[in-house]
């Protein structure tokens, strides 16, 4: 199984610290600055959605030139590759993979009379003449000793890392409350017999 980052909803209280400190962990590695997760808000509550580094995962297999990648335990993404054709956040099933724009390409610098277009206007459909755009996900902050920055910064501690050890630990005490349920059940049960 793969590893990746979730959030308890019930304990997030959507500061949005996590999209903050993730910018600038990656700015000072010289990575994009776009924070690679998005904290959504419902009616219910907020939580942070970042990608969830699929097993099988659909980014991977839809990227024309190879950009992403499965090892380690996780989806990569290598950046320098990637050619902007978006279909990789087109293909995430949770929403996980955005286009940024990198700078201006190209020795001319700026461009002169670029068209405008609205700062409102969705990431997917967003170009700009000279920039080269290319996708940012949730790299588990793969080049920090201390893990994702996000679960480290998180002020409630309602993100963290899920791996094939955590799981087996939350499954072992799943089962435990449920033998302890099942006995408390089984004796009050025997108890209203014997009256």
């Amino acid at each position: 199984m793969n590893r990746f980052v979730i959030a308890e909803t019930k304990r997030c209280i959507g500061c949005n610290t996590c999209m903050a400190a993730c910018s600038m962990v990656h700015k000072a590695e010289g990575l994009q600055a776009l924070p690679r997760l998005t904290v959504t808000r419902t009616v219910e509550g907020t939580a942070p959605m970042l990608c969830r580094h699929c097993e099988d995962a659909p980014c991977a297999r839809v990227c024309p030139v190879g950009a992403i990648t499965c090892k380690d335990n996780s989806v990569v993404l290598n950046e320098t590759t990637c050619i902007g054709c978006k279909l990789c956040a087109i293909a995430c099933p949770f929403g996980a993979i955005t286009p940024s724009g990198t700078g201006t390409a190209g020795v001319a610098g700026t461009i002169a009379n670029p068209p405008s277009q609205p700062a409102t206007m969705d990431p997917m459909l967003r170009w700009e003449q000279g920039v080269r755009t290319v996708a940012v996900k949730c790299d588990l902050c793969s080049f920090s000793e201390q893990g994702p920055e996000c679960v480290r910064i998180c002020p409630t501690k309602a993100m963290y890392v899920v791996s094939d050890a955590a799981l087996e630990a939350s499954v072992e005490t799943k089962r435990k409350v449920a033998a302890l349920s099942q006995g408390r059940e089984a004796h009050l049960y025997m108890n209203k017999e014997q009256e």
